[in-house]
């Protein structure tokens, strides 16, 4: 099945009747190679057709309950690298920053290449780990439980710490951004925590894609007035840009 329109009406086909499809699955039943399935799901998540997820997509919101850090790291995983790479811009002259937990903040790790010195905290065990050893950085991890889903830990061993620290800039992932409700998480443990990152702060920024918006998470990190910046991704409607600058909140669109 090489015409790309039957292969596009055949996975909303599969879709529809299972409500996901993987990678394999399709390779098999179309006779074409894993990189054009890809393709494949990659326009029809553009179109909001579908959700990419780990292995394959589905008609379900991938957000709506809580997903490993694994999987959703196969979400909007473009828009997330160009979110990463214009955070950077904000570290400024700060000589410590915070990194929270999530796939997009991940990213915003990896692109981190600081020419001067830079002390960075975090619960987060991925971005510990992809920091440790870098030129100029010096990691300090939390410690606590070490939560399977997000491989962050969380709890009051941490919190103790961010008790007696601070930092220029915390740069925050978030599971859900509501005009009314605010910032929110899926875990409540995190959610405490993270609530605890933003009093240490002197500048919070959150990075989160065009999937997070109009969205609420079952805990509440904050309102937009302990906002600074909000960067995101060019699928995010002007109306609700505006919506949130005029609640004080400078919103930098990624590209």
């Amino acid at each position: 099945m090489k015409n790309i329109t039957d292969r596009h009406e055949f996975i909303l086909k599969k879709l529809k009747e299972d409500g996901k499809v993987s990678i394999l699955e399709l390779t098999d039943l179309m006779e074409v190679s894993g990189v054009t399935i890809r393709k494949d799901l990659k326009l029809l998540e553009d179109k909001s057709l579908l959700f990419r997820t780990r292995g394959g997509g589905s008609i379900n919101n991938p957000y709506a309950n809580e997903r490993t850090i694994n999987e959703k790291a196969f979400i909007n995983s473009d828009e997330k690298q160009k979110i990463a790479k214009a955070a950077l811009a904000l570290i400024e002259k700060n000589d410590s920053i915070s990194i929270g937990s999530g796939t997009t903040v991940f990213e915003f790790a990896r692109c981190l290449y600081p020419t001067k010195h830079l002390t960075v905290i975090t619960p987060a065990l991925k971005v510990g780990l992809e920091l440790s050893g870098r030129p100029n950085l010096e990691v300090l991890q939390l410690g606590g439980l070490i939560r399977a889903n997000s491989s962050s830990v969380a709890g009051s061993y941490a919190e103790k710490i961010l008790g007696e620290i601070s930092c220029g800039v915390l740069f925050l992932g978030v599971d859900g951004i509501d005009l009314d409700f605010g910032f929110s998480i899926t875990n409540l443990s995190e959610a405490t925590l993270n609530q605890k990152m933003i009093e240490t702060a002197q500048t919070v920024v959150i990075l989160a894609d065009s999937t997070k918006f109009d969205k609420r998470g079952l805990g509440k990190i904050c309102g937009f007035e302990q906002v600074q910046y909000i960067i995101t991704d060019d699928k995010v409607s002007p109306t609700v840009i505006n919506q949130i600058e005029e609640k004080g909140v400078k919103v930098i669109v990624a590209s």
